[in-house]
């Protein structure tokens, strides 16, 4: 199967704990102020990790936000979070992509590398191969834009630390359904 299509979360794994899993989770809520920290401080207030989040509006007419989690713990973790988070007032729904069936995770960065020579030629080879694009260029740097699975990205990062990465700055994942049905 190729990596971009992967219906599993590729989220940089933490210490790996017996029985741990990562879940991506997508959470459509009423885009109004607090609704955000409220589901940040079920996390926080029980204890939950985040690996990443994103939200952003999806439905103007309906002032419909979508949030995505990646988070882990074990299967009874996992089904209690579910079970908070669907008990929030502003959450409409609440779907476990990773156990929902295929679907596809997405992530963007911007990496800036600093190079000259031959670390700039090899920086702008990798790029290519990664397909990531020369989003600003002076004579000493470079601002590549990539997007992927996680864990292109995560690779794409390790192979430009030691041609002269400076910084990383990352989205988060989203996530969406394969096939007809939406959320």
């Amino acid at each position: 199967m190729n990596k971009n299509m992967s219906s599993t979360s590729h989220y940089p794994a933490a210490p790996v704990l017996q029985g741990v899993e990562v879940h991506t989770l997508s959470v459509i809520v009423d885009n109004e102020p607090g609704v955000l920290a409220r589901v940040i401080g079920l996390f926080s207030g029980r204890g939950y990790n985040i690996d990443s989040l994103t939200v952003s509006e999806t439905e103007h007419q309906k002032h419909l936000s979508r949030i995505t989690i990646v988070t882990r713990g074990t299967p009874m973790v996992i089904e209690q979070i579910k079970n908070q988070l669907d008990r929030l007032v502003p959450i409409h729904r609440v779907v476990d992509m990773t156990v929902a069936g295929p679907h596809i995770e997405r992530e963007l960065a911007m990496v800036k590398v600093r190079g000259k020579g031959d670390h700039r030629q090899e920086a702008l080879r990798l790029a290519d191969a990664f397909r990531a694009r020369v989003i600003d260029a002076t004579t000493e740097s470079f601002v590549f834009e990539i997007t992927g699975a996680s864990d292109k990205i995560e690779s794409f990062v390790a192979l430009m630390l030691p041609l002269g990465l400076v910084e990383v700055s990352r989205t988060g994942v989203v996530a969406i359904a394969r096939g007809p049905e939406g959320m």
